[in-house]
C-alpha cells in the first residue's frame, strides 16, 4: 500500500492517541469522517495498522525494575531455537524477545516488580527452559526514552 501525506497523518495521530474518535481523528487531519474512517479501515485491511493498544504504566502497576537478558543457546539449530521461541513466549514477564545477529544469541526485556522476582523467573521459569547455554541480565537504571510510535517517513 502506497502511504500518501494524508495516510501518514492519521497514523501519526493514531499513534500519538488510539482512542480519537473517527470524528476527532477527521478534524486533526482535516478530513469530513467518512473519507477518514474509509482511510483508517483500508489501513486496518492492507495491515500497516496492526491493532490499537492501551499502554499501562509499569510503575503503577509495581513493575519498576526492567532487565536485559542475553541468552545463549547450546545449539542453533532450527528446532532448537524454535522451542526456546515458543517455551518464552508463555511468559508474561517477558515484554520484548529478539533473536540476534552473530552467534544466534536471544535478548529479551522482561519486566518484573523487584531483584527477588526476578531470581524466581530466572531460577523458576528460564533455566528450565532447554538447551539455554548461558545467561547474563543487564538491569536499566533509568528509563531515558520510551516511545512507541514508529518513525513516519518523510516526517522529521
Amino acid at each position: 500500500m502506497k502511504l500518501d501525506a494524508i495516510d501518514l497523518r492519521i497514523l501519526a495521530e493514531l499513534q500519538e492517541d488510539g482512542s480519537l474518535t473517527n470524528v476527532e481523528l477527521a478534524r486533526r487531519v482535516h478530513l469530513s469522517p467518512s473519507p477518514c474512517l474509509a482511510r483508517v479501515k483500508a489501513l486496518e485491511a492492507a495491515g500497516v495498522i496492526e491493532r490499537y493498544v492501551a499502554l499501562a504504566s509499569a510503575r503503577q502497576l509495581g513493575l519498576g525494575l526492567n532487565v536485559f537478558i542475553n541468552i545463549s543457546l547450546r545449539s542453533q539449530s532450527k528446532e532448537a531455537l524454535a522451542q526456546f521461541e515458543r517455551r518464552i513466549a508463555e511468559h508474561d514477564e517477558v515484554m520484548e524477545c529478539y533473536l540476534m545477529t552473530g552467534d544466534s544469541d536471544y535478548l529479551i526485556r522482561v519486566a518484573v516488580p523487584d531483584i527477588a522476582a526476578l531470581e524466581r523467573f530466572i531460577l523458576e521459569q528460564l533455566t528450565p527452559i532447554p538447551g539455554i547455554e548461558k545467561i547474563r541480565s543487564s538491569f536499566a537504571l533509568k528509563q531515558v526514552r520510551y516511545k512507541t510510535a514508529l518513525p513516519l517517513p518523510g516526517r522529521a
